[in-house]
């Protein structure tokens, strides 16, 4: 193999509240393999919420590659189960190319989707909101469900997973575009705009029995507002705290109505997708099912080239996505 040039983003500098471009810096390494290595050339890679608080509290090194799932093609390989060719997920994203032993890779086999959907509703994505809503939420046929920040990649799956249980279903977004593509494509029963509305009059509105299950993506005031409308024996499966995650280590504002908890015996409990990964099988068994029965609905957006994944990562917390952001890298 001749020298290869791959570019790169490293974050330079610790971002205080949203961070901007300038945080970021596009940088050509070469790459250099090991005798056992796999070279994979990246295609799409993921940027997530959960990325944020990484960037400040020292996780993401200084002046290094930061880390991003992401799916490539394997250019070389003396691997018999991995031959190039394959498509692999991993979790060395935000480069053009990455040098991997097998350990890290986990081989892609797509049926009759995309290769994108394996970084969200085929992937961790999805398996998030099947995992927090069947397993940490206990949901229940025919229950009333609110999911905030429900027009994003966990949010819009997790609620039509509870439409398929029959249940009632409200949902918080950004922007009024979002609001439609709730109600009219993903079949959501009410909807809002948290920017314009009353979080807790809308709760009354869509929700007037109050709330069994609160997929909880944001905190802060959609917190506040739907733990006061929590219904007895009422579950919190708390996925994210996004409204939080630009602010000086990670903090919420506060919360006034957890008092509602102690005689309605709500139960609030945070989750992490790996608790799930026993259950693969069956939630891919699950989700490709539904997707084939027109259940399931998705939405991407994409940014082209390594250059744009430091806005796209930024364009999160500005609302610039509906359902999942992806930055393509190379052409499938």
């Amino acid at each position: 193999m001749s020298e290869l040039v791959s570019k790169e983003v490293h974050l330079v500098a610790r971002p205080e509240g949203l961070p901007t471009v300038d945080d970021f810096k596009i940088v050509e390494t070469r790459v250099e393999l090991k005798p056992d290595d796999i070279l994979v050339k990246n295609i799409y890679m993921s940027v997530d919420p959960a990325m944020r608080p990484a960037l400040s509290n020292s996780q993401t090194k200084l002046n290094e590659v930061m880390a991003a799932s992401a799916i490539g093609k394997v250019l070389e390989s003396n691997e018999a189960d991995i031959p190039v060719g394959s498509y692999v997920f991993h979790r060395f994203g935000f480069r053009e190319y990455v040098a991997l032993p097998k350990k890290d890779l986990e081989v892609i086999t797509a049926e009759n989707e995309s290769i994108t959907t394996h970084l969200h509703v085929l992937g961790i994505t999805g398996f998030t909101a099947w995992g927090g809503l069947l397993i940490t939420g206990e949901l229940k046929e025919n229950e009333n469900v609110f999911v905030s920040a429900a027009a994003g990649a966990v949010g819009s799956i997790a609620g039509q997973i509870a439409k398929i249980k029959n249940c009632r279903v409200a949902g918080s977004c950004g922007s009024d575009e979002k609001v439609d593509h709730l109600l009219n494509d993903l079949g959501f029963d009410y909807a809002f705009n948290y920017k314009t509305a009353s979080i807790s009059k809308a709760l009354h509105i869509g929700l007037p029995e109050g709330i069994d299950v609160y997929f909880e993506n944001v905190g802060g005031k959609h917190l506040d507002a739907a733990c006061g409308q929590m219904r007895p024996l009422g579950r919190i499966p708390v996925c994210g705290m996004i409204s939080a995650y630009n602010n000086k280590g990670a903090r919420s504002e506060g919360v006034t109505t957890l008092s509602n908890m102690i005689y309605n015996r709500v139960t609030m409990k945070g989750f992490v997708v790996y608790e799930f990964f026993e259950r693969k099988a069956e939630f891919l068994s699950d989700m490709r099912g539904w997707l084939a029965d027109g259940k399931i609905k998705y939405q991407e957006t994409i940014k082209e080239g390594i250059e744009s994944a430091p806005s796209a990562l930024i364009g999160l917390f500005r609302g610039e996505n509906t359902g999942k952001m992806l930055v393509q890298l190379a052409e499938e």
